[in-house]
């Protein structure tokens, strides 16, 4: 079985003496970032220096590139052409962007970073992008475009559209978008259980301070994998048969959910 990615941490691609620091902070993917994090005085030298990590022997990373219409957009390609280590995370993501990219970088792990209110709108079509592996939810910028704060529960329903979309397309969960507070351990925590409870697989870093508190809390409580392991063995026992757990009745739902708790666990 794949690890199960819940923290994704971005490190800016012109700070190469971070990379290998990221690597090793616990995140289960580090985004080496071509987009937002440098300035366009510094594209340049970011893309050198991500090329030059990515093609070192054992280093593997998802690149975040610059958009579609940007002057760096298929410079940025072409490189993570000749890097085949090198996933891809497309911002202002669309259906037309998304299908260029997956052609140009067939086989590859594609992530399509939905954080336009173009993008929202048209979603079922962005997340039916054959080759699309997963989507992000940037959650900053879509604040910043919509006028609508991110804040207490202002943005859950277009969070939860993004989930159903995502299963409705046979995709992975998706990884919701980055909480600006990174010194405030159990706030990022109750981020991060807010957005597992909203059906988000995972969430953005943007500080390794924040991975260890992310990974806690897309991971599966003590009490969630004994109530699993308990509703497999009794299931198992009863041969498929109708069966019940602490008073309640089993059926296919329930396991599944028991299965997919326990292979969260990575067992």
């Amino acid at each position: 079985m794949s690890r199960i990615s819940r923290s994704f941490l971005f490190v800016p691609g012109h700070r190469p003496e971070r990379f290998d620091k990221a690597a090793a902070s616990g995140a289960h993917d580090i985004i080496l970032d071509l987009e937002d994090a440098v300035a366009p005085e510094d594209k340049i030298a970011a893309r050198e220096a991500v090329a030059a990590w990515l093609n070192a022997e054992g280093h593997s990373a998802i690149v975040r590139i610059n958009s579609v219409g940007t002057p760096w957009f298929e410079d940025d390609l072409r490189m993570l052409q000749a890097a085949p280590s090198g996933a891809v995370m497309l911002p202002k993501a669309d259906e037309r962007s998304l299908a260029y990219v997956v052609s140009a970088l067939a086989g590859r792990r594609v992530i399509a970073l939905v954080e336009t209110v173009s993008a929202y709108l048209d979603l079922r079509a962005v997340a039916s992008v054959p080759g699309v592996e997963q989507m992000a939810f940037g959650s900053v910028d879509f604040s910043t475009e919509s006028g609508i704060a991110d804040e207490d529960h202002a943005l859950d329903a277009v969070r939860t559209q993004i989930v159903l979309e995502s299963v409705r397309a046979g995709l992975l969960p998706p990884i919701d978008g980055v909480s600006v507070n990174f010194s405030d351990a159990e706030l990022i925590t109750q981020d991060g259980r807010r957005s597992r409870q909203l059906g988000f697989g995972a969430k953005l870093c943007i500080h390794p301070a924040q991975v260890a508190a992310v990974n806690a809390a897309f991971a599966p409580s003590a009490a969630e994998i004994d109530w699993a392991q308990r509703v497999l063995a009794a299931f198992e026992t009863s041969q498929g048969a109708a069966t019940a757990v602490d008073g309640k009745m089993i059926d296919k739902p329930l396991v599944d959910k028991a299965r997919r708790i326990v292979a969260m666990t990575g067992h």
